[in-house]
């Protein structure tokens, strides 16, 4: 796949006039966009671009993490807080998310979306309070392992580390999660099915499919 080298600023920019004119494929009235990638790949800061972008265009979103929607320690660390096996199935709420990030934007929903719902830190509810996305409003979900949990996107972008760059981004003690996204890769492949890739080995000039 032939790659085009870009800023950060202007991927922005045209990911988010892109946006402007996508259409719901579900026919409702919020468009759903999922930044994927390794912590280290920093897919947050690409969302936030994008909702900067958006907001000078006049046009409202809202930034959504994954991570706040991780599952009790209890539970997500029941094999140990290096498992990589439960990192990759186990550690995020998915439930959760179904439930307080999209389905209020089906079609006929109320656009009332909790932003996150528990903090890892203090492992208790976060109780932040709803927000409400007017119709049109762009949801722009954030995280790890998006694509292989069959989120109703209706654009996706993939922020892509070759193995040898997540190794070296990737904090050494955490590279216990590093099977966990080798996995990733051969099972779901978000590379090749990815609307968007972004490739960012070398965070100072990315490149992306166009």
């Amino acid at each position: 796949m032939r790659l085009e080298a870009i800023t950060w600023d202007r991927l922005a920019e045209l990911l988010a006039d892109r946006l402007l004119e996508l259409e719901p494929a579900d026919g409702g009235a919020w468009p759903r966009i999922g930044f994927d990638g390794a912590p280290a790949a920093r897919p947050v800061d690409l969302a936030e671009l994008v909702a900067e972008a958006l907001r000078v265009r006049g046009r409202p979103s809202l930034v959504v993490g994954a991570e706040g929607f991780l599952r009790p320690a209890s539970l997500r660390l029941e094999h140990g807080r290096r498992d990589a096996e439960s990192y990759y199935g186990g550690w995020f709420d998915t439930g959760a998310l179904w439930r307080e990030v999209f389905g209020p934007l089906d079609p006929g929903g109320s656009g009332r979306v909790l932003p996150d719902l528990w903090d890892p830190v203090t492992d208790r509810a976060t109780r932040s309070p709803y927000v409400q996305l007017p119709p049109g409003g762009i949801l722009l979900l954030h995280g790890p392992l998006l694509l292989r949990h069959w989120f109703p996107f209706d654009l996706t972008v993939h922020v892509l580390l070759s193995q040898g760059a997540l190794r070296r981004r990737t904090p050494e003690a955490d590279h216990w999660m590093l099977p966990a996204f080798e996995r990733y890769e051969g099972e779901t492949d978000p590379a090749g099915t990815a609307d968007v890739l972004v490739r960012a080995d070398d965070p100072r000039h990315p490149a992306w499919n166009g």
